[in-house]
């Protein structure tokens, strides 16, 4: 990928180019010496990406720069016609798994060895990005789509679904998606509601990159992801990243279990209410199972249900809240509601802006309100307090320990099959995907 304008043009001054061995001197004083790389997408796009002496890459603040030199130029960058597609080896007795790209690559198109940014998108450069893949398994690369996650749209999930089905159904072993970190969980959840009959792993997989680092944390998440995917048994929808901040093992967590904690630390995503599926460790390859509740894999065909109404809101209360929201989504036609209550599913209700008006006013006119807690660990309960009661009696529907973003998720998938209400309720209350916790464990807590 291109860096920002800024960047390019003061490049191109100093006649710099991606493949030139370069010297920063920072404005701290200290002088950094390393070959000038494109710019990976998953990463922050005002950093430097240079490869140093012993390998691993390290990104530099553009704003810590104080001078860039040339000191002589090692690759050569290829043009697109110069690049020829070579074949893919493939070993016999290896097994396949898809990686889907959704954002561009996490390997930015780079071959490491000749410096070449290549236009296309295949396995070869995935393998060269990532050595240890060739060792696992043999590998289909596809890019279906160019987002950040930010940009994701329920529309863009449904052509996920669609593209990992088509990928298992295929014969593969599992499907690895490689997915911005920013709304990762979203996709997650919605995949674990629209893949029926799953039969082999789907791994979502992103990258924080931190630039104080050394090596971009994609490169362990991608190789334990494929490791996961082909010698374990687990056949669920999964995120995998690193499960702490250094290079040694990562974590498999259930796709509706797993929420992003963190703006940039490597092991911003954690297991909520819920243990890791799986540890991974990098190194060793070995894979030690902590949660035994999992589906496994089988025979059958995997079929994509992927019916949505995406008029659904998700709303947070807090002091002050002003009601007259719900006015505002109730015009503009929305389907239903997911409110994120404070601890057990507590709303304004006896306040001058208590919220009740408005909820049996949704209610009443055929529109689902689910409550969700913004704590995040524990679970909603409708009976503990008097207030909880006034929403239950309403028919507020409590989905216990469900994540505010799976509920949202969830009941865009209900509302797509059913406009019932009780059907509806049955449904958002019912465990389909893992996402409501039959009992919650004492360890779960900040795991």
């Amino acid at each position: 990928m291109e860096y920002p304008k800024e960047i390019e043009n003061f490049l191109k001054k100093k006649k710099i180019e991606v493949g030139d061995l370069i010297e920063i001197r920072k404005k701290d004083g200290k002088i950094l010496k390393g070959i000038l790389m494109p710019r990976i997408e998953l990463g922050n796009k005002n950093s430097l990406i240079i490869k140093l002496e012993n390998g691993y890459n390290l990104g530099i603040d553009w704003e810590e720069i104080l001078e860039i030199e040339k000191i002589e130029k090692i690759w050569k960058l290829k043009k697109e016609k110069e690049v020829k597609e070579d074949k893919i080896e493939f070993r016999k007795d290896f097994k396949w798994i898809s990686i889907l790209s959704t954002g561009g690559t996490i390997a930015s198109k780079i071959d490491y060895r000749s410096g070449g940014v290549y236009a296309s998108f295949s396995a070869k450069e995935i393998v060269q990005q990532i050595p240890d893949l060739k060792e696992i398994a043999n590998l289909k690369v596809k890019q279906i789509m160019q987002k950040m996650s930010e940009d994701m749209l329920p529309e863009d999930w449904k052509i996920i679904a669609k593209e990992v089905a088509k990928e298992i159904n295929d014969g593969k072993e599992g499907v690895i998606v490689t997915h911005g970190t920013d709304t990762l969980h979203f996709t997650s959840a919605a995949l674990s509601f629209m893949l029926q009959n799953l039969t082999k792993p789907v791994a979502l997989v992103g990258s924080q990159r931190s630039s104080d680092r050394g090596s971009s944390d994609a490169v362990m998440n991608v190789s334990c992801a494929a490791n996961f995917l082909v010698n374990s048994d687990v056949a669920e929808v999964l995120v995998i990243m690193h499960g702490s901040i250094n290079d040694d093992y990562c974590f498999a967590i259930r796709g509706t279990k797993v929420r992003k904690m963190h703006t940039s630390r490597r092991d911003a995503f954690r297991p909520i209410n819920d243990l890791p599926i799986a540890k991974i460790y990098w190194k060793t390859k070995k894979i030690e199972i902590l949660n035994e509740n999992y589906r496994k894999k089988r025979e059958g065909k995997v079929k994509v249900d992927d019916k949505l109404e995406e008029k659904v809101a998700l709303i947070k209360v807090y002091p002050g809240f002003e009601p007259k929201i719900f006015d505002f989504y109730i015009k503009e036609g929305y389907k239903g509601f997911v409110i994120e209550g404070t601890g057990l599913g507590h709303v304004p209700t006896f306040s001058k802006k208590s919220i009740i008006p408005k909820i049996e006013n949704a209610i009443n006119s055929g529109i689902p309100i689910v409550i969700t807690s913004q704590c995040l660990y524990g679970k909603t309960h409708p009976t503990i307090y008097h207030n909880l009661r006034e929403l239950y009696k309403r028919g507020v529907i409590f989905v216990e320990d469900m994540l505010p973003e799976v509920a949202y998720v969830k009941l865009m998938w209900v509302l797509g099959h059913t406009k019932k209400m009780e059907k509806i309720k049955e449904l958002m209350q019912k465990n389909i995907a893992g996402e409501i916790s039959e009992k919650l464990k004492l360890e779960t807590f900040l795991y």
